[in-house]
């Protein structure tokens, strides 16, 4: 289940005073992508895309976290009820499906850590966990960033960026475009 867009658009707003920063623009700017990628994409939909994006970083309205991010918006997703808004919390960190790629510190209790593995153990991505994951790479605060450039940022703030997750973000960059016929930034920055 998913809030409509304009609960979630809420739902971001309110997190937004909780914890102000970067994050939200970022946000914005995913659901952007994501909705104008998904409406080039036959069996996508466009507003699912756009919440979907909005909400992927919704666990930053409990603090400044890194791994507990992932964990504090899934369990707040959950206890809405909003279950697939709550595995895109979830998906967007891991597009390996596992931990190991994650890039930056491990600040989970371990009971967050076990409800993050336990998880990602039980989930099977689908097109709308790639497409965020993907908008997750291009989104800056500002607008949409080259994806390398955005990568090699990441690797610049937290010192390393694995080499299997930089290779799997340039696949999904290629997955959405061949999907699409067209360039991913030709779709996104207008």
């Amino acid at each position: 289940m998913l809030p409509t867009r304009k609960e979630a658009e809420r739902l971001l707003a309110e997190a937004e005073k909780c914890n102000p920063g970067p994050w939200g623009n970022h946000s914005r700017v995913a659901a952007h992508c994501a909705e104008k990628i998904a409406q080039e994409c036959d069996g996508l939909d466009p507003e699912k895309a756009y919440i979907l994006g909005l909400l992927h970083d919704i666990g930053r309205k409990f603090g400044v976290r890194h791994l507990g991010h992932v964990s504090d918006g899934y369990s707040y997703m959950m206890s809405m009820g909003y279950d697939e808004a709550a595995k895109i919390c979830l998906t967007h960190s891991f597009n390996s499906g596992t931990i190991d790629g994650y890039i930056g510190k491990f600040d989970t209790t371990l009971e967050e850590l076990k409800v993050i593995e336990d998880a990602l153990e039980t989930v099977t991505m689908d097109e709308y966990d790639k497409l965020i994951q993907l908008c997750d790479s291009i989104a800056g605060s500002e607008g949409v960033l080259d994806i390398e450039e955005r990568m090699g940022d990441v690797r610049n703030r937290y010192g390393s960026y694995p080499q299997e997750k930089w290779d799997n973000n340039l696949k999904l960059k290629k997955h959405f475009e061949d999907m699409m016929g067209k360039d991913i930034y030709a779709v996104t920055r207008n």
